[in-house]
């Protein structure tokens, strides 16, 4: 590993932390309407970041394209998410306040993410909320009609808004339609089942990408004066995951070989509530919202031998509600990789639940007798159906059975303060980027980054780089474009041509089993060794043993597929290079040589509180990277002192 010894900048603004953002909106470069339909802007990814980017800067006056792989922008992973969304109003009166929410954040994230960064996102999720409301976004509401509220693990304070169990969905519907009415006015132009495979810079900058048309196999290049990655997180890397199937790390691991820095990719976010593997014909898992620990408790068998038996006939006080015991202040709302390595503690410990024995139990048997089933139908009844639908089991009158599942990734592409990767011209936003969430996202954060970037941070950042872009166009029929399709048509050809005799799921099935063993919940030097070893091997395998059937010219999974799996064999080497290197444990990375007396994450702030953010370096024969050079962005905290998180 080679340490670069230039610090990055992050470019935060001077003065007080309550006065940056303000401060930087009124001494921005602004550039004059007129002026703003000469740019172009290339928005990659149309989820709630990429969406609302969108939909805004086209309002602006920009000329925006936006490219998903899907058929409609309605289909984008953000639609899944399901609890709710964070905003500092207060509306319970609990004692909420934007400095609540950012030191909730900052600690959630265990000391590891930007001061600034995240006290802007808790400034901007007071505006979310009305912006959301503004286009008809149907939150839940008290009975006298004021907007309701519930709590999220990491706080002690309810200021999640939500839309029963299906808010990613609804407020997704609301940035579509935003896009949408910018498309029918001729300010955005949509490119559906179109995949970025490429970033293009020229001059240094990034001016464009290149893209295949995933009906008819095109391959063709556009240019604009910035490019905008709004392309989610890489949490398919582990095969199993909550993520949809598509998702995939391909366009910001292509920016990355081009030379964009990476920042921090082993923070990886394991969701303590999701359906448990059933067997090895899954292809992914099923989140179950966080939001049901707000009237579920969490348990498993005091002893071993009850672990067979049905819950009912297990006794009170035969139960242990492991984290109400062990995190009496939060009790089942506790952060999500404590909660999801208490989960795994039980289960290794031999008392976990189900056929596989990887499961605990969360039992809404206390509150259904308190609130009335009713009530609980009332928030979470779609939740309830879809764990029924896949399981069988009725949870009004059993208890659901969960275990930790690979969720959000909270490493990212590296960003400034105004969300513009070390490339100049290429913005990252939404889970894409690092910026907000440290080494543990809290939920209900993401939906609430995701819209802050797109609809009140993106839209004055991006003038501070345009201000100095006019007349700096780039053609795409420019030299830089064709060599730039030329790569990505030789790839496309030596895939389809490799004919060997694994699919490319097998590869990706034992890519994910490796990495969630020795890098998943928990990690050691001896097993991410290993996998420095196996993932070569396997990448190495890939390259001469794959079979990615069907034509280059049309439709074709498998193709689409092969390109990502290849992608996440080089990526997942990255991950790993990072894990073995960050020698303490905070948030998601936990490090079993790094933890105090009672198993919990024991951080090294003396020497690791900084942002590893790693540089690529070309390899050779093996299809794959060299060691990759580290560049590092000291934390400085001036507002918040660094303390050991305790939720106890």
């Amino acid at each position: 590993m080679t340490i670069s010894p230039d610090a990055l900048d992050g470019k935060t603004p001077s003065g007080s932390l309550d006065r940056k953002w303000d401060d930087y909106k009124k001494d921005v470069k602004l550039i004059n309407p007129a002026n703003k339909r000469k740019f172009t802007v290339l928005v990659v990814g149309t989820g709630l970041a990429g969406a609302s980017a969108a939909a805004s800067l086209a309002e602006m006056g920009y000329q925006v394209k936006a490219f998903c792989f899907h058929d409609s922008p309605r289909r984008a992973h953000s639609i899944a998410a399901q609890g709710g969304i964070n905003a500092a109003k207060n509306y319970q009166n609990d004692g909420d306040s934007v400095e609540r929410l950012f030191y909730d954040t900052i600690k959630g994230g265990d000391f590891r993410s930007r001061e600034a960064n995240v006290y802007r996102l808790a400034q901007c999720s007071v505006n979310i909320i009305d912006q959301c409301v503004a286009q008809g976004v149907p939150f839940a509401r008290e009975y006298g009609g004021l907007l309701a509220n519930r709590s999220f693990g990491g706080a002690q304070v309810s200021r999640t808004f939500y839309a029963r169990g299906q808010t990613g969905q609804q407020l997704l519907l609301g940035a579509y339609q935003a896009l949408e009415r910018q498309i029918a006015l001729g300010a955005v132009k949509m490119f559906p089942y179109t995949e970025m495979l490429d970033l293009v810079l020229v001059g240094g900058h990034a001016k464009g990408i290149v893209v295949r048309d995933l009906v008819n196999g095109k391959i063709s290049s556009h240019a604009g004066d910035t490019v905008l990655l709004c392309t989610g997180g890489y949490g398919n890397a582990y095969y199993l995951s909550t993520n949809a199937k598509g998702c995939n790390v391909t366009a910001t691991y292509r920016a990355y070989k081009h030379g964009a820095y990476f920042a921090n990719p082993c923070y990886t976010q394991i969701h303590p509530t999701c359906i448990p593997v059933e067997g090895d014909f899954q292809s992914k898992l099923t989140l179950m919202s966080e939001s049901l620990r707000n009237d579920g408790r969490v348990w498993v068998p005091k002893r071993k031998e009850d672990c067979g038996k049905p819950p009912g006939q297990i006794s009170e006080s035969d139960r242990d509600y492991y984290l109400e015991r062990k995190y009496p202040s939060f009790g089942n709302l506790a952060p999500r990789d404590i909660s999801s390595r208490a989960a795994k503690e039980a289960c290794d410990d031999g008392r976990g639940v189900g056929p596989t024995g990887l499961g605990v139990y969360l039992d809404f048997a206390d509150s259904i007798q308190r609130l009335g089933e009713k009530t609980i139908a009332e928030r979470y009844g779609n939740l309830f159906e879809m764990y029924e639908r896949i399981t069988g089991e009725n949870a009004y009158r059993q208890p659901m059975r969960i275990f930790p599942a690979v969720h959000y990734t909270m490493g990212g592409l590296w960003v400034d303060y105004n969300l513009m990767s070390n490339l100049p011209g290429l913005h990252v936003l939404g889970e894409a980027n690092f910026s907000d969430h440290g080494a543990n996202r809290l939920g209900a954060s993401a939906l609430m980054q995701g819209l802050a970037d797109g609809y009140f941070v993106i839209p004055y950042t991006i003038g501070a780089y345009l201000a100095g872009q006019a007349n700096k166009k780039a053609a795409p029929d420019a030299p830089e474009f064709k060599e730039a399709e030329r790569v990505v048509a030789e790839r496309t050809k030596h895939l389809l041509s490799i004919k060997g005799k694994r699919t490319v799921t097998s590869f990706h099935r034992e890519l994910g089993l490796l990495m969630w063993d020795k890098c998943g919940m928990a990690r050691n030097r001896a097993g991410l060794q290993e996998l420095l070893q196996k993932i070569p091997a396997l990448r190495e395998e890939f390259w001469h043993n794959v079979n990615v059937t069907g034509e280059s010219t049309c439709l074709n999974k498998a193709l689409e597929a092969g390109g990502r799996v290849a992608d996440f064999l080089e990526f997942t080497e990255l991950m790993v290079r990072d894990a073995l290197h960050r020698e303490e444990s905070c948030g998601g990375h936990f490090r079993e040589e790094y933890q105090t007396e009672d198993g919990e994450a024991l951080r090294n702030d003396a020497e690791f509180a900084y942002v590893a953010a790693w540089e690529y370096k070309n390899g050779a024969a093996n299809h794959g990277p060299s060691e990759p050079v580290l560049h590092k962005e000291p934390l400085n905290y001036e507002h918040v002192h660094l303390a050991t998180r305790s939720y106890k």
